[in-house]
């Protein structure tokens, strides 16, 4: 058998008939279904731990990293990397924005990392990752500190090469603390804190 042989499906793979539906079912069917996918995935935070999940794949990232209070500042271009790589398979930018808003004390009541560097103002945005350098806070640590018991579920991240809590433990109320936004297909949330 040729190699181009194998690569064609077989008969059995192509569909028998055709469904007829209406442009305006198919529309609402999966409009629905992609922003349910884009509101757990990635724009609303979950009430249990008060995080958007690439606020918890940092996190936990820096975790495992071995970035705590009591170590020294780690580049915070490494940090988007690791967490690009294991755990969020989507832009850097929006990574290293995330973890700069959580470093800032003018955009949160309670900051979850400790910065060294330029990680902004309210009139400038931060240096780029490869300049600032990053540690998780006292804070942080509460957020994270009962994962290794057993207390939150686990999935298997996009690849399956490994696993990423659900929701963190949260021993700190950080909704509550901190707030958040949000902004889905079809849905916000403005929560001030």
């Amino acid at each position: 058998m040729s190699k181009q042989q194998k690569l064609l499906p077989d008969d059995q793979s192509f569909a028998r008939e055709v469904i007829d539906v209406t442009v305006a079912d198919e529309l609402k069917e999966s409009f629905l279904a992609y922003s349910l996918s884009v509101i757990t995935a990635r724009a609303i935070p979950d009430v249990r731990d008060g995080l958007k999940p690439v606020q918890r794949r940092i996190l936990y990232s820096m975790l495992h990293m071995g970035i705590r209070p009591d170590t020294p500042h780690r580049k915070s271009a490494r940090v988007v990397g690791d967490t690009m790589g294991r755990y969020h398979p989507h832009g850097d930018a929006a990574i290293y924005d995330a973890l700069a808003r959580m470093a800032q004390p003018f955009s949160r009541g309670m900051t979850l990392i400790d910065p060294q560097g330029n990680f902004g103002s309210l009139d400038d945005p931060p240096a780029a990752s490869r300049y600032t350098e990053c540690r998780l806070t006292a804070a942080a640590m509460a957020m994270v500190g009962e994962l290794d018991e057993d207390t939150v579920e686990f999935r298997a991240t996009y690849d399956g090469e490994a696993v990423e809590p659900v929701y963190l433990p949260a021993l700190l109320p950080n909704l509550l603390l901190n707030g958040t936004t949000g902004i889905a297909v079809g849905m916000a949330t403005n929560m001030p804190t």
